[in-house]
């Protein structure tokens, strides 16, 4: 589904990211870990378009993104769920999660995907007409989710999606977004700092060090690593 090859990003002289190779096929869940500063929102943003690529190559369905649009390629099916959350504070939950179904395909969806929306964060539909901005950091990361839901993606990609939660919050969304591979079809793409639940989810995983990928493998490669128990789960 999707292929970054040799991929590098720099701002400036900084050199964020150097000549990437990741793979995603479809149906599947990979974890992109590493410390603050390793390139891992950067990457994400190539992906989303809203950074440039130096060079290299991002294939999303076969579809060379070098020349789509931030939009066009949301409308291709790739759905990113930022860091922070970024919800629309001034807009109600319901309001919110409508934002995400802005594409043909979504909207004859809507209906059902909101249900779906409801059913795996039920909270929001007890608060969908109250103003996002007045919700708990984890309520917000249940209406950032489930906006990428609404889009109705293909690939949906979660940037940190614990960043200022308590660990109990924390690792609620967690489940949920392990839920939501299991029973969806839903392509899921994370990166994350909290390397243990990170790769304890998925099914491939790499590790980003200084904007290069120093270690990949799967769940059960990286989580027998001694190198990533070391660096990462303090064993």
């Amino acid at each position: 589904m999707l292929r970054i090859t040799d991929l590098c990003v720099s701002y400036g002289d900084l050199h964020a990211l150097s000549n990437v190779n990741i793979s995603v096929a479809a149906g599947s869940f990979v974890a992109i870990v590493g410390a603050n500063g390793a390139g891992k929102s950067t990457l994400f943003k190539a992906i989303s378009g809203t950074v440039a690529a130096t060079s290299g190559q991002i294939l999303f369905d076969g579809k060379d993104l070098a020349s789509v649009s931030p939009h066009e390629r949301a409308r291709l099916g790739i759905a990113h769920v930022p860091e922070g959350r970024q919800v629309f504070s001034g807009l109600t939950v319901l309001e919110n999660l409508e934002m995400g179904a802005q594409t043909v395909h979504a909207r004859a969806q809507w209906k059902s995907s909101l249900e779906n929306i409801y059913a795996l964060f039920p909270r929001l539909k007890e608060r969908a007409g109250q103003l996002a901005g007045t919700l708990s950091g984890g309520e917000q990361q249940m209406v950032a989710i489930g906006r990428g839901l609404a889009s109705c993606p293909k690939l949906l990609m979660f940037d940190e999606p614990s960043m200022g939660l308590a660990p109990a919050v924390a690792d609620a969304i967690f489940e949920r977004i392990e839920q939501i591979h299991r029973e969806t079809s839903v392509t899921i793409l994370l990166v994350e700092q909290r390397v243990a639940e990170a790769l304890s989810a998925c099914n491939y995983g790499y590790v980003l060090e200084s904007g290069h990928i120093a270690l990949e493998g799967t769940h059960e490669m990286l989580v027998s690593d001694a190198r990533i128990k070391k660096a990462y789960l303090g064993m």
